[in-house]
C-alpha cells in the first residue's frame, strides 16, 4: 500500500450480494474494478460466502458497524433495485431455499411474531433496510447511492418511504438508474444524478475473463450443440403456472423454427422468489422443437457467458437485459401476466437507455413476435448504444466518486 492509499478512509461495498442473484452478485466486481482503492470490504445485511458461485465473502452490516473504529468510512451502495426492498422481503430470500415455504407458513399463522423474527435475521430495525442511515457510521463518512433503482418508491406506505427520504437526503451522492425514479425523487425532494446501470460495465470490464470462461467444458457444450446459434431465456418463479408456461412454450417454439436458433434456459437467481428450474423443465416439456438445453450453472461469470454469447436475450431479468445489451445483442424484456400496463423496472431502465426501435417489454403471447422483431434491429446502432452506456456510466461514476474520502 502506498503512503496515499494509507490515508483514504476505508471503503465498504454495500449491496444485496449476500444472497444469489445475477446482476447483485456482478455489481461489487465492477464497483471494486473501477475504484482505484485497495482492499474494500464487501458487506450485505448477512454474513455469506458466494465465492462458490464467484460472488464474495460478504459481511453483515450491522456487525460491521457495531465494531467500526470510529474512523471514517466510504459507504458505497453498488446498485440495484435496493430501495423498495423491505425488511420482511429481504429476510425471506435471504434464507436457504428449502426453509421458504415452512417460514412462511409459520408466519401466516403466528403473525406477530412476524416483526421479531425480521429483526433477528437482519439485526437491524430498518424499514427499508438496503439503505444505510448516517447515524450508522461516524458523520464524517461518505455515503453513496450509485445507480440505484426504485420504480415502485411511489407505492410504498408513508413510513418507508419517509426513511428512505431521509436516509437518501442525509447522502452525499445519490444516482439512479432509471427516469421514473429520477421523477419520483425529485417530487420528494432528492437531489439525484442519472446514469446507467452498473452491468452496462460488464463487457467493457470483464470481456476477456467472460470470453475464457466460454471455453470451459459446460458453455462450450452448449455452443458445440447449438452451432446455428441459440435464444437465451430465463423468467422468475412467479411465471410458473400451467396456463402461462403453455403460452411460453408455443412462443418459443414459434420463435425458434422462424430463426433456426435453438432454446437456452438459464437462472438469473438461486435467492428465494428467483428462478425455479421446474418451471424451465415444464416449459420444455411442453415444447416440440428439439433443440433445447437447460443450463444449470449458477457461476456468475457462466452467466455472462450463456448471455453473451446468444443470438437474442428473452427474460424477465433486467439483468439480463442489460448484459445483452453491454454485448450488444438483441433483446427482450418479458413482463407477468399481472404487470401489463403496470410500471416495472424493466420497462423504466428500456424507456429511458434504449435507442433504434429497440423493443422494450413483452407479454408472454407476444415473445414469438418480439424476438423477430430485436433480431431485426441494427447491429451497429446496438453497439453504438452499447458504447455510449459505457461512456455514460464512466462519467456518471466519476462525478458521485469525487465525493469520497
Amino acid at each position: 500500500m502506498t503512503s496515499d492509499e494509507s490515508n483514504l478512509a476505508s471503503t465498504i461495498l454495500f449491496g444485496a450480494f449476500d444472497r444469489h442473484n445475477f446482476g447483485d452478485l456482478l455489481f461489487p466486481h465492477i464497483t471494486a474494478a473501477l475504484l482505484e482503492r485497495s482492499n474494500p470490504i464487501f458487506a450485505g445485511l448477512a454474513e455469506r460466502d458466494l465465492s462458490c458461485f464467484d460472488g464474495h465473502r460478504v459481511r453483515a452490516l450491522a456487525r460491521l458497524a457495531a465494531d467500526w473504529d470510529g474512523r471514517p468510512a466510504n459507504i458505497i451502495h453498488v446498485g440495484g433495485e435496493l430501495l423498495t426492498c423491505d425488511a420482511w422481503q429481504a429476510a425471506v430470500m435471504l434464507l436457504p431455499p428449502e426453509e421458504v415455504q415452512k417460514t412462511l407458513a409459520h408466519f401466516d399463522r403466528r403473525p406477530e411474531e412476524k416483526l421479531e423474527w425480521v429483526q433477528s435475521m437482519l439485526g437491524i430495525s430498518a424499514l427499508a433496510p438496503y439503505t444505510v442511515p448516517r447515524s450508522q457510521f461516524p458523520c464524517e463518512s461518505k455515503i453513496i447511492y450509485n445507480a440505484v433503482g426504485g420504480v415502485d418508491f411511489s407505492e410504498l406506505d408513508t413510513a418507508m418511504r419517509a426513511e428512505i427520504v431521509a436516509n437518501l437526503k442525509a447522502a452525499d451522492a445519490v444516482s439512479v438508474r432509471d427516469m421514473q425514479t429520477l421523477a419520483q425523487f425529485e417530487e420528494a425532494g432528492i437531489a439525484a444524478r442519472l446514469i446507467p446501470d452498473p452491468a452496462v460495465m460488464v463487457a467493457e470490464l470483464f470481456g476477456e475473463k467472460i470470453r475464457q470462461r466460454a471455453q470451459q467444458v459446460e458453455i462450450a457444450a452448449i455452443l458445440a450443440a447449438f452451432p446455428q446459434g441459440y435464444i437465451v431465456v430465463q423468467f422468475s418463479a412467479d411465471f410458473g403456472d400451467d396456463a402461462t408456461l403453455a403460452e411460453i412454450a408455443a412462443q418459443l417454439d414459434q420463435g425458434s423454427i422462424s430463426t433456426g436458433y435453438g432454446v437456452v434456459f438459464f437462472r438469473a437467481g438461486a435467492a428465494p422468489w428467483h428462478d425455479d428450474l421446474d418451471c424451465y423443465r415444464r416449459v420444455a416439456a411442453r415444447m416440440h422443437v428439439p433443440h433445447i438445453r437447460i443450463f444449470t450453472s449458477l457461476n456468475l461469470w457462466d452467466i455472462c457467458a450463456v448471455v453473451a454469447y446468444s443470438r437474442i436475450y428473452c427474460g424477465s431479468s433486467l439483468h439480463g437485459r442489460i448484459v445483452a445489451m453491454a454485448f450488444a445483442l438483441p433483446r427482450i424484456s418479458l413482463i407477468h401476466p399481472n404487470k401489463i400496463n403496470r410500471p416495472t423496472k424493466q420497462a423504466a431502465f428500456a424507456a429511458t437507455w434504449e435507442e433504434g426501435g429497440m423493443p422494450t417489454t413483452v407479454g408472454v403471447k407476444e415473445v414469438g413476435q418480439g424476438i423477430r422483431h430485436a433480431l431485426s434491429t441494427d447491429q451497429k446502432q446496438r453497439l453504438q448504444v452499447a458504447e455510449k452506456l459505457v461512456e455514460y456510466y464512466r462519467r456518471g461514476f466519476e462525478a458521485i466518486c469525487a465525493h469520497l474520502k
